[in-house]
């Protein structure tokens, strides 16, 4: 099975203000205490953020690069028993192709920050 190779973030304002500070996201609360960081492919955003950032304003979808993190990257089976792309190391600037504040489509499906 061919995995995609981008896959998205979402990030809290204050995350994003210092992935971009600090060149570098070590991980949400939630990453640290499993151990890896979370992401999403395309087609699994706007369920992650349905789900885990409900009522939640303010946030960013940041669109990583997942060849330049090689084998950092793991697909392993999450919710529903669909595989997610699990990052085990942290989130480098430079792996981050493009990012934009949170926008919705109008049915709800959220947007992808635009790449290249």
């Amino acid at each position: 099975m061919t995995h995609p190779t981008t896959a998205y973030k979402v990030l809290t304002a204050e995350q994003m203000a210092t992935l971009e500070t600090d060149g570098v996201f070590t991980g949400a609360p939630v990453d640290r205490q499993d151990g890896y960081i979370h992401l999403s492919t395309a087609a699994q955003l706007t369920e992650t953020v349905n789900k885990h950032f409900a009522g939640q304003n303010d946030l960013h979808v940041a669109a990583v690069d997942l060849e330049a993190m090689g084998d950092a990257v793991r697909w392993e089976e999450s919710r529903g028993g669909q595989l997610f792309p699990h990052l085990y190391a942290d989130l480098p600037l430079n792996a981050v192709v493009a990012y934009s504040p949170l926008k919705r489509d109008d049915d709800g499906t959220v947007r992808l920050p635009v790449t290249g």
